[in-house]
């Protein structure tokens, strides 16, 4: 478990139990809780120091988004990454963004470009293994920009809902060698195809950039095997 998060360290002003949630997801997001790994009530009780009934709640959030797996009267577990969903959720973000990408080149490349490039030089600052976590939060502040500048912001809380086995596969993925190198440059790449108005470039690389994940499923998964199903 992380540092202890007592109860007044929570927002009095927001739901307990969705709190608890938010911060059990991001552990598992970005595995820190890692598939298999059994979660106590109890412990999570005295963790957040909160009654039975706020725990229950989150567990259940989790449960209802695959994260974790309830077995009743005996333990909650953290579910193994599942390669399927993963593949969905890529098919969904391909299909949006994609569409996405060739409106925004085809009507204000100059303006998105100028946008994405400051979001990019941020990314760039922090490529190395001591900030994974601010990487990876701007990864998706380059990407949340697209569906801002295509006029379709409503569909990225669905996008992020979907996509949690997916972004738990590339939070395996990011410490290989090389991986954050190769996601700027599908950046660049994708920023200079908007930016010369090249419609069929732009949705070239953003192809490119989200395949690469699951284009070494098989990498990760003889890296990890305990933790992927499907």
């Amino acid at each position: 478990m992380s540092g202890m998060v007592r109860e007044s360290q929570l927002d009095r002003s927001r739901q307990v139990a969705l709190q608890i949630h938010e911060i059990l997801r991001a552990r598992i997001l970005t595995v820190e809780l890692a598939p298999g790994t059994v979660l106590s009530r109890a412990s999570l009780q005295l963790e957040f120091g909160v009654s039975q009934t706020p725990v229950r709640d989150a567990l259940m959030r989790l449960q209802e988004e695959g994260l974790v797996e309830v077995y009743p009267q005996y333990a909650t577990v953290v579910a193994k990454i599942d390669t399927d969903h993963a593949r969905q959720a890529q098919f969904l973000r391909l299909s949006i963004e994609l569409e996405a990408v060739r409106r925004l080149t085809e009507e204000s490349p100059a303006e998105t470009a100028a946008e994405l490039r400051e979001i990019l030089a941020r990314q760039k600052a922090v490529g190395s293994p001591e900030t994974y976590d601010i990487f990876d939060d701007i990864d998706r502040d380059f990407h949340r920009k697209l569906y801002e500048k295509a006029g379709i912001l409503q569909l990225w809380a669905n996008v992020r809902r979907q996509s949690v086995h997916l972004d738990r596969l590339r939070r395996l993925n990011l410490p290989m060698p090389g991986k954050m190198q190769t996601v700027l440059a599908d950046h660049e790449a994708i920023v200079d195809a908007i930016a010369s108005g090249k419609p069929e470039a732009a949705t070239a690389a953003l192809r490119k950039h989200l395949s690469g994940t699951l284009s070494i499923i098989d990498v990760i998964r003889a890296q990890y095997p305990n933790y992927i199903r499907g």
